[in-house]
């Protein structure tokens, strides 16, 4: 958990650093790539960590969550250059850094027994903001990148070919964009839901993840 927050916290200060540098977010992705794609990669660890226990949080939202920005990390901005400078691309970016660094330093409050309140209470309210600010990151991101995969044909597979299968990523963001609709809520109110029984002591009866 100490690790984690760590790295995030260095991210954070590089995209700081720029912005008091440069004046201007162009050329801020480039300038973290690097630090972000190992530090998202290797995130994958996280889903493991909630499998064996170590870190107290479900299973699926860990999952579906890491699985995303693996997947806008690498298929998406590391793909498709020329979206790189895209105002989306930061709105994602301080959200996930805040929203991480918020998340690990409380676990690792926790853990130490010794929880400063403001650090359960941002825990708890920050991501009523920043999670719809880095869903629609995300969304104007992909919407972005369409008129790049629709030109290129990009990861797509085209018949005629030896397997006789087709694929289209232009069509696949698409229905990944409208997977946005029936997911985003379950992941917000499962944290809403939790905020009511941390912050204010209710007991919630959860269903099975």
């Amino acid at each position: 958990n100490v690790l984690i927050f760590c790295r995030w916290l260095v991210l954070a200060i590089a995209m700081v650093r720029f912005y008091m540098e440069k004046g201007t977010h162009r050329g801020l992705y480039k300038s973290i790539q690097k630090t972000l794609k190992f530090f998202q990669t290797f995130a994958l660890l996280e889903i493991v960590h909630c499998l064996i226990g170590i870190v107290p949080t479900s299973v699926l939202v860990t999952g579906v969550q890491v699985s995303s920005r693996i997947f806008m990390v690498w298929l998406i901005t590391h793909s498709i250059k020329p979206i790189q400078n895209e105002e989306s691309v930061v709105l994602f970016l301080v959200s996930w850094t805040v929203t991480e660094i918020t998340r690990y330093s409380f676990y690792t409050f926790s853990l130490l027994d010794h929880l400063p309140y403001f650090i359960k209470w941002a825990r708890y309210n920050f991501f009523i903001i920043l999670y719809p600010v880095g869903v629609a990151g995300e969304l104007l991101t992909i919407y972005a990148a369409l008129p790049y995969v629709k030109k290129s044909g990009m990861f797509s597979i085209r018949l005629p070919n030896k397997y006789n299968v087709s694929f289209d990523y232009y069509y696949f963001l698409l229905i990944t964009m409208a997977s946005y609709i029936p997911l985003f809520p379950q992941l917000y109110f499962h944290m809403l839901r939790q905020r009511r029984k941390v912050l204010h002591g209710e007991v919630i009866v959860e269903k099975d993840d």
